[in-house]
């Protein structure tokens, strides 16, 4: 009878600890551009196209790679190598799965680049779950998608296809939802994604050009998506990424929607 006692208690502890866990609090570091290390409540680190070492807007005390700690999962958006970067490098060096698009990780793995293991096929609508809490869908982004890189055989820079573009939506053990929208222009189902995922924090392109613009980024913000929070990312690394956050904020006018104000190197917790 003790034992069964006893046992019940510490079944309740777990659980109630389990509870606590799951509650706490999410941490978000922006890299610029749309890299971002994201730390969830249970201590899980994902890294998300981290362009990292040869960011434009970074602070040159966060380019360390050794000094971002432990990894524990890459998400990759697609093949541009402001959104590859230093993936491939942190994905083996800590020896964790890079999650790209399926045709971004076949070329890596056809051309020898990265081995099986650590390059796993999905495909847009396709969903893990790699942590207890944790769930990641692959979603529709309006891009491109090619790589710049070496030929294993001569050396020389060539351009490779690498699949479709994406965006994440990352659902965290305390049920907290972000949409990653990866680099993206305007497109209609943006509404069936917040209306089905129901995003909490969008991470949305402002700069243009490329993607976005503050009055698109905007416009799907209200319209579209509908978060509760929006935090404007992909602007200023290069003369065509024009867009800067007060004109997002000016579009966005009277609304809801609270902006997420960050600088290169900064953390927020969620």
């Amino acid at each position: 009878m003790l034992g069964r006692f006893l046992s019940f208690v510490v079944v309740s502890l777990l659980a109630l600890a389990g509870t606590a866990h799951a509650q706490g609090k999410a941490e978000l570091q922006w890299f610029s551009q749309a890299g971002f290390k994201l730390t969830t409540p249970g201590g899980k680190v994902i890294m998300i196209d981290p362009w990292i070492k040869g960011a434009t807007k970074l602070p040159q005390e966060f380019k360390d790679l050794s000094k971002l700690g432990k990894v524990d999962l890459i998400l990759v958006t697609h093949g541009h190598g402001d959104h590859l970067g230093d993936a491939m490098e942190l994905s083996k060096t800590n020896d964790v799965p890079m999650w790209a698009p399926a045709g971004l990780n076949q070329t890596l793995l056809t051309l020898g680049l990265m081995p099986a293991k650590l390059v796993p096929r999905m495909s847009k609508g396709g969903t893990i779950e790699p942590f207890p809490g944790v769930k990641i869908t692959m979603v529709r982004a309006e891009h491109s998608s090619e790589m710049i890189l070496k030929d294993p055989a001569t050396g020389k820079d060539t351009s490779y296809a690498a699949g479709e573009p994406a965006g994440w939506i990352i659902q965290l053990e305390n049920g907290f939802k972000i949409y990653h929208m990866g680099d993206t222009g305007l497109f209609g189902d943006m509404k069936f994604i917040g209306e089905y995922y129901k995003p909490d924090l969008a991470l949305v392109p402002i700069g243009g050009h490329y993607v976005l613009d503050p009055k698109d980024a905007a416009y799907a913000m209200k319209e579209l998506v509908k978060p509760k929070m929006a935090m404007p990312m992909h602007y200023a690394s290069n003369p065509f990424l024009k867009g800067t956050p007060a004109e997002f904020k000016a579009a966005l006018g009277q609304t809801s929607i609270q902006v997420i104000d960050m600088n290169p190197g900064d953390k927020k917790q969620f």
